[in-house]
Formats: structure tokens, C-alpha cells, sequence
């Protein structure tokens, strides 16, 4: 059954916005568990213009679920990741200046580097997901570079759902049926919302879990987190 995990780091935005801890991460990420998230997610970055390293530890403690951890495994990322000791791991090839995530990992072109990183993080006994594309060679890449599961990259399914669903999530299937002969588990995430979400794990039904955070919390500003968050798990275990 999929697993919802709720991505926090908009709640961070909104504090580092103003300063001070106002919203509160660490209250956020408790009220999440509370109203039936599965997971809390992160995704630290360099210029910390969100979750912050210090909020990563701070949380590790309060998150009682599954604690994913994402980012690009620069060496900072990669000594956070080993002294917090995460549920997961999801290595993202995000570049210094994005605004957000727009890309997977290329497994075939990045597989020594991504096979090191992989044996290092899952020789401390963290589950190690790998970001990619809707492509099957990358998911069949992702498993020859040791990962546990990949995570697909949904912008482009979010993008084509109102168009044509079928067709937009084509690729994804093709992809996720993949993984599966390989061996893998399956996440996915980055602009799935109340709209396009249930059609998605309707159709890949072996999806682990997925991985939402500005659209959760968007929706929160109108429905209330409570309300929000069952509302996406009603999309997630229909």
C-alpha cells in the first residue's frame, strides 16, 4: 500500500521569510504525523533558503514515521545524511541555482559514482532511493548502482495529466514496470496534487510512496493541514 510522505520545507520557507521559528518546522512535522502522514520528507540545500542542516537534526528526533532525506550528495549532504542516520535517502542531481528540483539522475553516465554513494549510504542500513526520469534504462541503471528504490519525476505527468492521462502517464508505467523487474521499490513526487494523484497510483498501484509537499501545503492555506493531509491519503489508498 503506498505510503504518504509530506514534503515540510515550504513550512520553512515561509519561516526563514520573516525569521525567528514562526511557522515551526518541528511543530509541523508533528502535526503532519499526527493527522495520518506516513513520512516526512526534506530536502536541505547549500544556500539553506529552506530546511536548514541544524532543522534536518533538529527533526530527526520528532520524526516517529519514516524520515527521508533528499538532496544532491554533495560531501556536506553526504556527512549530514551519515550522522543523522535517516529511514531514506533520495539522491536528487539538483544544481546549486535551482529553484526546485528539474531532473533525474542520468543512472548510466553517473553509475560509479552513484554505486559509491549508494554502498556508503547503505552500509549504515539507510534505505537509498535514486531520483530519475520517466526512461526504463534509468531505472534498470538505478539498480546496477546498487539502489533500493527510484524515485520518478513527475513534473512532466503533472504537466500532460489535464491533456491526456493516459498518455501522460505512459512512460511512468513503462518506467515503474522496470523497476519492478529489477527489483527495486518505487517512490514518485514533484507536482502530484489532489487532481492527478489518485489516477497515478490507480495505475501504478505498486507505487511505495510518495513524496508532496507544495501542493499539500498550498491546499492547507484553503482546507486546514488536518483536513488536507486526509484528503490526500484518500487519493493515495483509494
Amino acid at each position: 500500500m503506498t505510503r504518504l510522505s509530506v514534503n515540510i520545507n515550504k513550512i520553512a520557507t515561509l519561516r526563514n521569510s520573516r525569521g525567528g521559528n514562526m511557522p515551526s518546522v518541528e511543530e509541523a512535522a508533528v502535526r503532519c504525523q499526527q493527522f495520518g502522514a506516513e513520512g516526512i520528507t526534506v530536502h536541505p540545500r547549500p544556500d539553506q533558503r529552506h530546511i536548514r542542516y541544524d532543522d534536518v537534526r533538529t527533526l530527526r528526533p520528532i520524526v516517529k514515521t519514516e524520515f527521508n532525506i533528499e538532496g544532491n550528495p554533495i560531501p556536506s549532504f553526504c556527512s549530514l545524511v551519515e550522522e543523522v542516520i535517516p529511514e531514506q535517502v533520495t539522491l536528487v542531481p539538483d544544481a546549486h541555482d535551482a529553484i526546485t528540483s528539474n531532473c533525474g539522475w542520468n543512472t548510466l553516465e553517473h553509475k560509479s559514482f552513484l554505486t559509491d554513494i549508494c554502498a556508503r549510504f547503505k552500509a549504515l542500513g539507510i534505505r537509498t532511493s535514486i531520483f530519475i526520469d520517466p526512461d526504463p534504462r534509468m531505472a534498470e541503471g538505478a539498480a546496477d548502482c546498487g539502489a533500493d528504490r527510484v524515485e520518478l519525476y513527475t513534473a512532466d505527468y503533472a504537466a500532460r495529466y489535464g491533456d491526456d492521462p493516459s498518455r501522460a502517464i505512459s512512460p511512468y508505467y513503462l518506467t515503474a514496470a522496470m523497476a519492478r523487474d529489477c527489483g527495486l521499490g518505487l517512490n514518485a513526487g514533484h507536482d502530484l496534487n489532489l487532481e492527478n494523484l489518485e489516477y497515478f497510483i490507480r495505475t501504478i498501484p505498486w507505487t511505495d510512496e510518495v513524496s508532496i509537499g507544495h501542493a499539500i501545503i498550498c491546499d492547507a492555506l484553503y482546507m486546514g493541514l488536518e483536513a488536507t493531509i486526509r484528503a490526500y491519503l484518500s487519493k493515495v489508498k483509494p
